[in-house]
């Protein structure tokens, strides 16, 4: 760490006002996108969303996917679905659709798979949802992620001011349907994994944002003369150094789950990569400069801009 945090600049020079619209557009394009490949596409949801059989096995040699796919569609219990995963060939797992007849239909059907792939695979995990569940996790996850997003604009509505709480909910809506758009246009797996790396994605956007929307504040109680496009750029540029070895450090972490977590931590590690990417574009592109247009003034701090001698020459030449 210490060689980067030589080589990194202390203080950055980034026009981020002067820049917004084209962000604004890469932005709103994302979430068109977003949004038609949600409404057209839908979601590949998991075993824990649609019902079904979930079965993760390891077998003792590697597994010839051709034979063990024709064995279990065999069975009569609809399209089996098997993946493998891992470096070795022998880790895999095994989707069955949902059976007619609720639960003693999917415990049978389980049976009838673990029967036919018989004593060479060792069982690590299985997962058994009816539908009626998996419609209430629906529910339950969708809820789940917009009180988060509406407890957060109270939060930050309190602790700031209306303006910055319009600001932050704005960049995390974008964090979280740019995230749902990802999982729905590759047709990745969508499970509770993926339902909890979108609130992890949420809370830290908003860290993000609260950072910058703090100095912010900061710089408006010291430069009360110092225009608002040249103090926004002036507080982002401040915070830059700290938020970029935060993602840093973080990227690294979400890294070695997605190299080493197994396939249940997949769906999870690539939502929370894109999830470091977006919530720290969002914070400094969208919503920080969406601040000019919300009447953003120093008079709700209650700052006085005769108070004190202005300094925003020096603060010019530091920036």
């Amino acid at each position: 760490m210490q060689p980067i945090l030589r080589y990194m600049p202390h203080e950055f020079k980034w026009d981020v006002v002067g820049t917004r619209f084209i962000w604004y557009v890469l932005t709103a394009i994302l979430i068109v996108v977003s949004l038609a490949s949600i409404t057209t596409k839908g979601f590949n949801f998991g075993i824990d969303f649609a019902g079904g059989i979930l079965l993760e096995a390891r077998s003792e040699q590697v597994v010839d996917l051709g034979k063990l796919r024709g064995d279990l569609n065999h069975l009569g219990v609809g399209e089996v679905n098997i993946t493998t995963f891992g470096e070795t060939g022998r880790d895999i797992m095994i989707r069955v659709p949902q059976q007619e007849g609720g639960d003693q239909a999917q415990n049978v059907a389980l049976k009838k798979v673990q029967e036919s792939m018989g004593a060479g695979y060792e069982i690590r995990r299985t997962e058994v949802v009816g539908p009626k569940v998996g419609a209430e996790l629906i529910i339950s996850g969708a809820l789940a992620v917009a009180l988060a997003v509406t407890a957060i604009a109270i939060y930050v509505w309190f602790r700031f001011e209306w303006q910055f709480a319009l600001g932050a909910c704005l960049a995390l809506c974008s964090d979280v349907i740019t995230t749902l758009g990802v999982f729905s246009l590759f047709e990745m797996n969508f499970d509770l994994t993926t339902v909890a790396a979108v609130l992890t994605i949420a809370g830290y956007s908003v860290n993000d944002s609260i950072v910058v929307y703090d100095r912010v504040r900061e710089m408006l109680r010291k430069y009360k003369k110092m225009p608002l496009p040249e103090l926004l750029n002036l507080s982002v540029n401040r915070v830059l150094p700290r938020t970029l070895l935060t993602v840093f450090t973080v990227f690294l972490t979400v890294v070695a789950l997605l190299v080493f977590g197994g396939e249940t931590l997949r769906g999870f590690s690539i939502a929370m990569l894109w999830g470091l990417f977006v919530g720290t574009f969002s914070s400094i592109r969208v919503g920080m400069p969406v601040l000019l247009y919300l009447d953003l003034r120093r008079d709700d701090f209650g700052i006085s801009p005769n108070a004190t001698p202005d300094f925003s020459s020096k603060a010019k030449t530091t920036a």
